[in-house]
């Protein structure tokens, strides 16, 4: 069934200061509306990412719900702290606020969220839990700042005025601002080939695996997941959507391919996702990422 967007919602992605751009990847604001919304519109549901996020629940609650088709009735699913660290997933996800909520998610690279924390992003992978749980002493006295911050301009400037010092501290030599999943996974290569005493292509993927938690075959499907997504994105704003076109230039092996893996990430073919995110409210995280 095709539902009418919300007026008013608030969704909203912010990008870091240039010298945060190969740590944080954004910021992502999302609040209610001038109307009040559906249980379906409440739903969010999220790709499968490499990326870690910190989450604050400012207002309201949070459940997290394993991705379905179907909207899960009132109260389902694991009630999510009120500042939650979520780790790389493998597949779709889904969750569900309540009546009025609002977040805030700090989205950072999971290598530079590893070398910040000292906090295994492998280990975390499919996983969620309390951030002040995991996260050193350090980040205890941020973590509540930002929930008490009166609104998301000074939520980022509170998390930029402590990631600048500490990433100046442990930043490795590379691009100083990575834009997109494949520019991130390039960079992380070549870094993994350069470093060390080892240079087999083993000892490359061990490094990479022990950086961001992830082997490499899944950071290059995942990249070329986003790539394939950002052009349909300036297909559809051209007017002219060729998928065979597009999983060629994306990398693909054939669109058969392109439409096995898109569904792995997300639960939907190429044009289902892109009919739903145009109708369907729960999509609205793909709409301002792309």
């Amino acid at each position: 069934m095709t539902e009418t967007l919300p007026a008013g919602t608030r969704a909203e992605l912010s990008l870091p200061r240039p010298s945060l751009g190969a740590c944080v990847r954004g910021y992502i604001g999302r609040g209610p509306g001038e109307v009040a919304l559906t249980r379906a519109q409440r739903i969010t549901r999220f790709p499968a990412s490499p990326l870690v996020g910190i989450t604050w629940f400012v207002h309201g609650e949070c459940h997290l719900l394993p991705w379905e088709a179907a909207v899960p009735p009132e109260g389902a699913g694991e009630r999510l702290p009120r500042i939650v660290l979520g780790g790389p997933h493998d597949g779709p996800s889904m969750s569900a606020a309540s009546p009025g909520a609002e977040a805030f998610m700090l989205v950072l690279l999971p290598d530079a969220f590893q070398a910040l924390t000292g906090v295994d992003t492998g280990l975390w992978r499919n996983r969620t839990a309390a951030a002040e749980a995991l996260l050193p002493p350090d980040w205890q006295p941020l973590l509540q700042a930002v929930l008490q911050a009166e609104h998301d301009a000074a939520r980022i400037a509170l998390i930029e005025d402590f990631l600048a010092p500490r990433w100046a501290t442990v930043r490795s030599d590379g691009p100083a601002v990575l834009r997109s999943t494949h520019d991130w996974a390039h960079a992380l290569v070549m870094r993994a080939a350069t470093s060390g005493l080892g240079r087999s292509v083993r000892q490359m993927e061990r490094r990479i695996k022990a950086w961001s938690g992830q082997p490499l075959r899944d950071l290059r499907l995942l990249a070329r997941s986003e790539q394939s997504y950002f052009r349909a994105m300036q297909a559809q704003r051209d007017g002219a959507i060729d998928w065979a076109h597009i999983a060629h230039e994306a990398g693909y092996a054939d669109q058969s391919h392109f439409c096995r893996e898109t569904r792995r990430v997300t639960g939907y073919s190429p044009e289902a996702l892109r009919l739903l995110m145009q109708t369907d409210e729960s999509f609205w995280l793909y709409r301002i990422w792309g």
